[in-house]
């Protein structure tokens, strides 16, 4: 074990393991940034919450642009339009008035739904400025999501896109007993304003709210760290959305950890710096991003909500910094990997011999600006200049990067790529590699400052976090972490145990420091794009439909849709087959494309009926004519499904569903 610690560069040894004690797992050592060998970072000066964050930057650079958006004329987008710092302000201190002029006090809950805007973070900006929480909805969700958490939290306010109106009026009558106000972005069309209206509730266009509170006056109220500021619910694994608390000293505790990481690697922040908004500002890692962006006085432009123009945007804006998931920069890789095999065979070659070239420096330890600056210069230049031109650091999040991706664009890009692990419930911010660290390729590196992580023993999956090699479940101590799950008190008592959150992912601690993620601890996973599904709940629901008899469900966070394998009702299926005139024996019936089309159909059909998001929905399945069995080590005596070994069985049939997608 000695020997093993020696090597962890960017960690140290704050606790000791612990052995288990009445039966429960063994917890693993508990380690600590390097960067915060001498404690953890002090709070910003001045900083006790979040509109502090915004209040001080206004002081300190109020000429500075900070939300910007393209003008459009004649329906052609142009330059971008700024707002200053103390343009914004001047607009939240009417919008604040004019919450408060509705009624709403200090915890009260306002809403904000639709794609990120100006609107948005100065919605934001004024219930932090009183003390409100403020409530995100999920873009992407449906009415029927919308709706549960406008209940659940008791919202009596909403600011919503102009084109979302329409999603938020089928909540209506349901959720007026807490719904009393709709404000637009926006305008607000007649029959908008009729059907609200019906129902009770006021609703009001952005510039007819803002003078609500005209000639009125209300002080902002004291606001401490431990006040809550944001209520952000998440997608769920099973059941409604639970909503994570998130108090202020959360955020301003990650800023100053932040601060601290990224002047440890000479890349801090400054007002100069240049953010695009276009990850969802009602996800919790574009939230805390922007907030130190205001910090620093830096500024933030906005996409055109629209993802085909996303790279032209970026043209325009010119970031210096660029957050994304993985599946955006699986775009921006398959894009350049096209465009370079089709640009004849000599200006390929060029490409690839300056590519090795440069990864070769870059393993041998040098930093990327300096493995080759002419192969930079000459050959990837046109792919910085693609996203922008200024782009020095990229930050992946919300699921893995596939490790050739990320080895390829810190080639490419002229960047650092590196990649960040978190949750809703940890602030974003837990792991993020490092620059100029190839060896972390494929870890999320070592823990920001600002947190205590250690492993805790999964026996069971025979995990042990006091083996030569420290695998178990992550758990994270810090003031990072929520203040717990609002009206769910059993679930918060599930997962804060003595001050650690488990997280529910399985983690290896590599030699350097660094984590790997290899594993959930439940039977639940993300999707490319952050989802979040819960497998066993989606079996019990597909397994209702007749025809099959079993079903296994598999999807991974590098794919953005689940595939199946059944095992149809082999009486069902040949009663199919003689309908439509197909003949054969079971196992060729399986084979048949039109039989997995007819089951796929079934599929959908049950996922339809019991409401199942999009992404619930199988898009490709394998039909197996043998059941599932305890011979070939696929189910447990008590026939609970193996599901490494189904995995490890069927990896090839679905690699092959997979890769008609790609």
């Amino acid at each position: 074990m000695a020997q093993v610690e020696q090597k962890k560069k960017f960690v140290f040894e704050v606790e000791k393991a612990k052995e288990s004690k009445h039966g429960k797992p063994s917890m693993g050592p508990v380690y600590r940034s390097v960067f915060a060998k001498d404690g953890f970072p002090p709070p910003v000066p001045g900083l006790e919450n979040c509109f502090d964050v915004f209040r001080i930057s206004v002081e300190k650079y109020p000429g500075n642009r900070m939300l910007g958006r393209r003008e459009i004329a004649d329906g052609k987008p142009g330059k971008y339009v700024w707002l200053t710092y103390k343009e914004v302000y001047d607009i939240v201190i009417k919008v604040g008035l004019s919450i408060r002029s509705c009624g709403l006090e200090k915890g009260g809950r306002c809403g904000i739904y639709g794609v990120n805007c100006p609107e948005w973070i100065m919605s934001m900006e004024a219930c932090n400025a009183h003390g409100i929480h403020c409530v995100p909805l999920y873009d992407t969700l449906g009415a029927g999501a919308v709706e549960f958490i406008i209940r659940h939290a008791e919202i009596s306010i909403v600011f919503v896109e102009e084109s979302k109106i329409p999603e938020l009026l089928k909540t209506l009558p349901n959720t007026t007993e807490y719904l009393k106000t709709l404000v637009s972005f926006g305008n607000v069309k007649p029959e908008q304003r009729v059907e609200v209206e019906k129902s009770g509730v006021e609703i009001y266009s952005w510039d007819e709210f803002l003078q609500l509170g005209k000639n009125k006056h209300f002080d902002f109220p004291v606001t401490t760290k431990t006040d809550i500021c944001t209520i952000m619910y998440t997608s769920g694994t099973t059941g409604d959305p639970k909503g994570v608390l998130i108090s202020n000293n959360s955020i301003v505790t990650l800023i100053a950890g932040v601060k601290r990481l990224l002047e440890s690697v000479n890349e801090e922040l400054n007002e100069n710096d240049v953010y695009m908004s276009y990850l969802p500002l009602a996800h919790i890692f574009d939230r805390v991003i922007e907030e130190l962006f205001i910090n620093h006085g830096a500024a933030i432009g906005f996409w055109r909500g629209d993802v085909k123009l996303l790279i032209e945007d970026l043209g325009e804006l010119k970031p210096s910094i660029f957050c994304a998931v993985p599946r955006v920069l699986d775009r921006v890789y398959s894009g350049l990997t096209t465009k370079i095999s089709s640009g004849g065979f000599i200006k390929n070659k060029i490409f690839n011999i300056a590519y090795s070239y440069k990864l070769r420096n870059m393993r041998k330890g040098h930093k990327h600006l300096e493995a080759s600056p002419i192969c930079d210069k000459i050959v990837f230049n046109k792919v910085k200049e693609g996203l922008g031109g200024n782009v020095r650091l990229i930050l992946s999040g919300a699921a893995p990067l596939a490790t050739h991706v990320e080895a390829y664009l810190r080639v490419v890009t002229c960047a650092h790529v590196v990649q960040g692990y978190g949750l809703t419930e940890s602030c974003a911010g837990t792991f993020v590699s490092l620059p100029n660290e190839l060896s972390m390729l494929g870890t999320v590196g070592p823990p920001v400052p600002n947190v205590d992580v250690c492993l805790e023993s999964v026996p069971e999956m025979l995990y042990d976090a006091l083996s030569i090699t420290p695998r178990g479940e992550i758990c994270i101590r810090g003031d990072t972490l929520f203040s717990g799950y609002y009206k769910r008190e059993d679930l918060t008592k599930e997962v804060l145990v003595d001050g650690w959150f488990h997280t529910g992912d399985i983690g290896e601690w590599q030699p350097d420091g660094s984590m790997k993620i290899i594993d959930r601890k439940k039977n639940i996973f993300k999707l490319s794009q952050g989802e979040y599904v819960a497998v066993e709940n989606l079996e019990n629901i597909y397994g209702l439909v007749s025809d099959i008899d079993s079903v296994w469900i598999y999807g991974n966070s590098f794919e953005s849709f689940l595939i199946a394998v059944v095992n149809p009702n082999e009486q069902a299926l040949k009663r199919w087959a003689e309908d439509h005139g197909i003949n054969g024996d079971f196992a060729s019936l399986c084979e048949n494309p039109k039989a997995k089309e007819y089951i796929l159909g079934e599929l959908s059909k049950i996922a339809k009926e019991k409401k199942l998001k999009g992404f619930e929905f199988v898009r490709a399945v394998h039909l197996d004519p043998v059941p599932f069995d305890m011979e070939r080590d696929l189910l447990t005596p008590t026939f609970k499904k193996k599901r490494p070994q189904l995995l490890k069985y069927y990896q090839s049939i679905i690699d092959g569903m997979y890769k008609p997608a790609k």
